[in-house]
């Protein structure tokens, strides 16, 4: 596994933050689902479950209960428990074949035991009192384990 750390300034946009566009066009390139696009448009659940499964993805969800108040409400039905999260998880497990970036405050991703090993970690440092932005690259090795 290899893991980075970088520094960068913080921006709304994830994505546009230079070494995290970087780790995306290096890891899975331009074509990917995206369940969280910036501004939301739809609720990441109808998205996800009216897709085709794709070859890769990225998971960018709202990083805390705070940020899915403030950034979802409106777009669709949501709940700040944890199990939010875990449903989200489970449905992009679903859709991806290979591989996964997943963006937040932990090394959680989609996890092992929906069938995905952590290949890269890349730590965005933004200073001060931002938190950091951390990015986890996983690999599809096997079907869900808890099926």
């Amino acid at each position: 596994m290899k893991i980075e750390r970088v520094w960068a300034m913080p921006h709304k946009q994830t994505f546009t933050i230079k070494p995290i566009k970087t780790l995306i066009q290096e890891e899975i390139g331009n074509n990917y689902i995206d369940p969280f696009p910036f501004e939301y448009q739809e609720d990441a659940v109808d998205y996800l479950k009216r897709i085709e499964p794709q070859k890769y993805g990225v998971f960018d969800p709202p990083y805390s209960p705070r940020q899915l108040k403030e950034c979802y409400n409106g777009k669709g039905e949501y709940d700040t428990k944890a199990s939010t999260w875990s449903r989200w998880k489970d449905l992009m497990a679903s859709k991806i074949q290979d591989k996964c970036i997943s963006f937040g405050w932990n090394t959680c991703g989609l996890g092992k035991n929906r069938g995905f090993q952590i290949t890269r970690i890349l730590m965005v440092c933004h200073g001060g009192m931002h938190n950091d932005t951390i990015c986890t690259v996983e690999q599809r090795v096997q079907e869900r384990l808890d099926v």
